[in-house]
């Protein structure tokens, strides 16, 4: 765990914590590659994604700086405290749970909406995507476990999803997205990637299985065994964090 140096004075030093960040960038990197090379063929691409929730702006300019060019946005009203300070350099996609009231805060301000799982939601990002002259890109959202404390579709609700989510014209379902409960093992991630595949084969018009979004800072290695090719990273980079920073 990367912790902060410390000044005499009590404040933390931004140059020991922009270290730890590219140190812990370059371990990241390392690791994905290393995993690409055990398990997937050497043309698969494997994006990183920064999540940045309750991480200073500074600290995720530093990281876009260094290569980032994607951010995962959980909380809405975050995000919209934080995006004028953010180098308008990397895409921004909104990974966190999302109520259909919230939606019109974010139409035009992030590239993809990765927590779809409802016909209610999607419907409505197309309504307002209608509204503002755009198409929204989506994944749609799997509770692969069953958690009663993820949101998510459940996989046998997943087909209805697809085909009803397909008639809106200005919403594009560019693939899935799951959280596997911690310490599944493979099953879960197995089973989520043998999903993404059959999904893909169903070959539904105006759906393109390009992305699988899956695996955060304990599991991303097994998540690109089994497939993932976006990996959203927030601990592992930026450290441990659970308040705002300065």
């Amino acid at each position: 765990m990367c912790q902060s140096a410390v000044k005499p004075n009590g404040t933390t030093d931004p140059q020991n914590e922009f270290g730890n960040v590219l140190e812990n960038y370059k371990r990241i990197i390392y690791n994905v590659e290393n995993a690409k090379a055990k398990y997937r063929s050497a043309d698969d691409n494997v994006s990183i994604m920064a999540v940045t929730k309750t991480v200073a702006p500074e600290k995720i300019n530093f990281a876009i700086s260094q290569g980032i060019t994607l951010l995962g946005e959980n909380r809405v009203q975050e995000y919209l405290s934080k995006k004028d300070q953010y180098d308008k350099t990397a895409q921004v996609h909104m990974i966190g749970r999302l109520q259909t009231n919230k939606v019109k805060y974010i139409i035009n301000e992030v590239a993809m909406i990765q927590s779809v799982d409802s016909i209610k939601l999607a419907k409505e990002i197309n309504r307002l995507a209608v509204k503002n002259d755009r198409v929204m890109d989506v994944l749609l959202e799997i509770n692969i476990g069953d958690e009663a404390s993820k949101s998510g579709v459940a996989a046998e609700g997943l087909d209805e999803l697809i085909y009803e989510a397909a008639q809106l014209e200005n919403v594009r379902i560019k693939g899935l997205m799951a959280i596997p409960p911690v310490g599944c093992g493979e099953d879960m991630f197995d089973k989520m990637h043998s999903i993404f595949l059959r999904v893909k084969e169903m070959a539904v018009p105006g759906v393109s299985m390009e992305t699988l979004s899956m695996g955060m800072s304990g599991d991303y290695e097994l998540a690109i065994k089994h497939g993932s090719n976006l990996v959203r990273i927030g601990t592992a980079l930026f450290g441990a964090r659970n308040y705002l920073e300065g």
